[in-house]
């Protein structure tokens, strides 16, 4: 049996164990209500900075993706490795003519299936909805399609954050306690602690872009919003310095480039961790 095929066999292992546990179908849940909810609330006539319709469907989107695809992320991939450890798998593992790398290899596919399918699910289905409602509107297609690979870059990333911190703990309670901090940190605390820093200090444009673009999640919001408003408008004098000398397309593609980026070296280490590290304990 070939490399391929075992690693093939883990990831239909994971995927099945994924569909008999609970977090799947909280994540459909979550990503359904939430979606649902700021689709409805984008497509009433009020409008907030000047968007309405199609734009602020998408801007009520991002904001949703914000909160839900690294929470999502980090409870299905947090416990992964920890849980495996102390439930015997591993054990079982290395009295198979199996590596630890295919198994590792199938975890993250697995996690990818099950993740980005819902996701994916979504957004085509308010394509084709969008499209039936207006088959004249051309920029629908092209703001899917940008929402598909932000959307699937910031989950890649989180993915690698949640297994390497699943890798760090030694217990599932603590496991628990390192994602939330990720997603505390990510999502709230880095808002707090850069406005906080930008009321005390006069900084330039460029340093402010890089300080929110350092966190996935932020380059994934700015992302999202250069695919709508190539100006940037509603980021004040930082979005306009964006739109000037970085343009929507580089703002684009670094939201996609730097969260799979992360994603790739956090599972490098997750990884190595793995490789390294007493699998009975």
């Amino acid at each position: 049996m070939t490399t391929t095929e075992r690693t093939r066999i883990f990831t239909r292992l994971e995927v099945a164990d994924a569909l008999r546990s609970r977090w799947l179908g909280f994540a459909c849940a979550l990503y359904a209500v939430v979606f649902g909810a700021f689709i409805w609330l984008g497509l009433r006539e009020s409008s907030v900075l000047g968007f309405t319709g199609l734009s602020r469907v998408v801007l009520n989107v991002a904001n949703a993706v914000v909160v839900t695809v690294p929470l999502v992320a980090l409870v299905a991939t947090s416990q992964a490795i920890v849980r495996a450890r102390s439930t015997g798998l591993f054990e079982l593992l290395l009295a198979q003519p199996a590596r630890r790398g295919e198994w590792f290899r199938g975890l993250v596919l697995s996690r990818l299936v099950v993740l980005l399918g819902p996701l994916l699910l979504l957004l085509a289905l308010a394509g084709v909805i969008g499209l039936g409602l207006d088959p004249s509107d051309s920029t629908l297609l092209p703001i899917i399609l940008n929402s598909i690979a932000i959307v699937g870059a910031l989950q890649f990333a989180f993915i690698g954050i949640g297994l390497y911190l699943s890798s760090l703990a030694r217990t599932p309670e603590r496991a628990i306690v390192y994602a939330l901090i990720a997603w505390m940190l990510s999502t709230a605390l880095h808002d707090f602690a850069l406005i906080g820093a930008l009321l005390q200090l006069r900084v330039e444009p460029i340093v402010v872009f890089a300080l929110a673009a350092l966190n996935p999640v932020e380059a994934a919001r700015i992302a999202v919003l250069s695919s709508v408003d190539p100006e940037l408008s509603v980021l004040g004098p930082v979005g306009f310095w964006i739109a000037n000398q970085l343009g929507p397309a580089r703002a684009l593609w670094a939201g996609i480039a730097w969260p799979l980026l992360l994603g790739a070296v956090t599972l490098w280490l997750a990884q190595r961790r793995l490789q390294r590290s007493d699998l009975v304990g």
